[in-house]
């Protein structure tokens, strides 16, 4: 069972990125294009759950698939789109995660999505403040229900998502 733990900021989740990020890269070097820290444990002072997610960016999508065998003798689980068209995804932990990679190809609006809302919430530390008291509050309440804490900042995160690519969308004009 999953448990739904939310911790105060840690500055070390950027190490366990690069460190991660290196192994990686030299898993996907001749198709990786850029490897991108995102996720709540990439905006410093967010409260977040301590999975490290990873978004490396590829030339070919459908290439990812023939290292399934490296990325699990790094401890991932393979776990296809896993509900996201076009991504390719894989935890590692188990129950206890300790991190996401989320595989998109070079162009797939994802990315912007996944950039602009990490990027917006560091520009705007208030809205990030109240993404943490609120994870923290649904993690009290639904200490053993991931499925409930999912649902519960799923509307919040919605509007923010919407918010960012906005800010995101005026900043690239």
């Amino acid at each position: 069972m999953r448990k739904v733990i939310v911790k105060d900021y840690n500055p070390n989740w950027i190490g366990f990125f690069k460190e991660e990020a290196n192994s990686l890269h030299s898993i996907f070097q001749h198709v990786l294009l850029d490897i991108h820290h995102i996720g709540s444990t990439s905006i410093p002072g967010l409260s977040a759950k301590p999975i490290i997610d990873l978004m490396p960016i590829v030339t070919d999508i459908q290439l990812v698939d023939h290292f399934n065998k490296e990325m699990k003798n790094l401890g991932y689980e393979a776990m296809g789109e896993n509900g996201i068209i076009g991504r390719r995804y894989f935890q590692k932990g188990g129950d206890n995660r300790t991190h996401h990679v989320h595989i998109y190809e070079k162009g797939d609006p994802n990315v912007i999505r996944h950039l602009a809302f990490r990027d917006y919430l560091i520009q705007h530390p208030v809205e990030a403040k109240k993404y943490g008291e609120l994870k923290q509050q649904l993690a009290d309440k639904h200490p053993a229900d991931i499925e409930a804490y999912i649902m519960g900042k799923d509307q919040f995160i919605k509007e923010l998502e919407n918010k960012a690519l906005k800010w995101y969308i005026e900043l690239e004009l």
